[in-house]
């Protein structure tokens, strides 16, 4: 059988660029060599697109901190050209046909609708949730608000402009949510620009960080809880991993503790749980997939009270693929590894599109 050209999507422009790599590289030695091609596109900081040399494609690939995409020949997308989407701008030569693109982009930029538009657009098959989903998942704020609508129990929120900056007030708020409570960009992941505060002093630089990166903020409560996620992967028919927990060993489950600190965290996998209450979980995880319009796949992270109450914190579209990442980890322990998890991610891509393939595009009457 002729094999199937995966284009591996990574980089970006978002604070999570880092962190991208890295996923890249651990789906890249894992793919099922025998079955896929693949064609490396790197997306440097300022949007810039590359074909890349799977022999040297990183630098500094070992190391988290200081890992950087090493950059290699321009590339154009043609879209609605199906035997040649991807040019090289130099040599205006046919760089490669891909059949479908897996995009390991987290963050603005990338899981945020923008590339799955672009995708849609140029009529090639991709891995994870379409526009729509993509979109909602990101902005906290209207996820939140369509997950309250449906019954799923979140966090208390309220949600603040770069143009409210003046008429924020610390006592009405801690009034409102208690202390402590978090401070964080409305699209953004990895914990990027969320701080947890606890007094006057903390909350004006939490506010200050968080409009850093975006120009919307949520303030929510503190929930006192475990920290547990849930993997899922379907269209139609969606099905939950088993449910790991996260014991973060610092202040939160920062950036750090989630990429570069290897002792940041404990991962607990999977989650000492009663069985019913890993039922509701997997159950609450599949219903915000769906609610969300998700599909392919998505994690979904969630709070433990101790009255074993349940509370959704938010919804991850493309979550991290590192190698200490939840996701895979999960459905290892579910009874997939890493190699067929990225086949059946790929394979639900190409049944995805498929399907939509076969709708109508033009109304001729009865």
């Amino acid at each position: 059988m002729k094999k199937i050209n995966v284009g591996i999507l990574f980089g970006g422009r978002s604070t999570e660029h880092e962190v991208s790599l890295q996923s890249a590289k651990n789906v890249i030695d894992a793919i099922d060599q025998e079955k896929y091609d693949i064609t490396l596109l790197g997306i440097d900081k300022a949007g810039r697109w590359y074909l890349n040399n799977r022999s040297q494609f990183l630098l500094n690939s070992d190391d988290p901190k200081t890992i950087a995409l090493k950059t290699g020949r321009d590339v154009v997308l043609v879209p609605g050209n199906e035997k040649n989407q991807l040019i090289g701008v130099f040599d205006k030569t046919a760089a490669a046909n891909i059949d479908v693109v897996f995009p390991i982009l987290h963050g603005p930029y990338g899981e945020d609708g923008t590339v799955q538009g672009l995708l849609k657009l140029a009529d090639i098959p991709f891995v994870g949730p379409g526009v729509l989903a993509s979109a909602v998942g990101m902005d906290k704020d209207v996820a939140k608000r369509l997950l309250r609508d449906a019954g799923i129990p979140i966090a208390r929120f309220r949600v603040y402009y770069q143009w409210d900056q003046e008429s924020l007030d610390f006592q009405d708020i801690s009034k409102q949510l208690g202390l402590p409570f978090f401070v964080k960009p409305a699209n953004a992941g990895s914990s990027v620009g969320v701080s947890k505060v606890k007094n006057e002093a903390q909350f004006h630089q939490a506010v200050k960080e968080a409009f850093a990166f975006d120009n919307k903020i949520l303030i929510e409560e503190f929930i006192e809880g475990r920290e547990v996620e849930c993997a899922v992967l379907g269209n139609e028919k969606p099905v939950a991993s088993r449910v790991g927990e996260i014991i973060a060993q610092q202040e939160f489950y920062s950036y750090e503790a989630k990429y570069i600190d290897e002792n940041g965290a404990i991962l607990q996998i999977p989650a000492q749980l009663p069985a019913e209450t890993e039922k509701l979980i997997q159950d609450t995880a599949v219903n915000t997939f769906r609610v969300l319009c998700c599909e392919g796949m998505a994690r979904v992270d969630f709070f433990l009270t101790k009255d074993n109450n349940i509370v959704v914190n938010e919804i991850n579209t493309i979550p991290g693929f590192t190698k200490i990442s939840m996701y895979p980890k999960l459905w290892e322990i579910s009874g997939i590894t890493y190699r067929d998890l990225i086949d059946r991610l790929i394979q639900l891509a190409l049944e995805k599109h498929k399907g939509e393939r076969n709708l109508k595009t033009s109304y001729s009457g009865k």
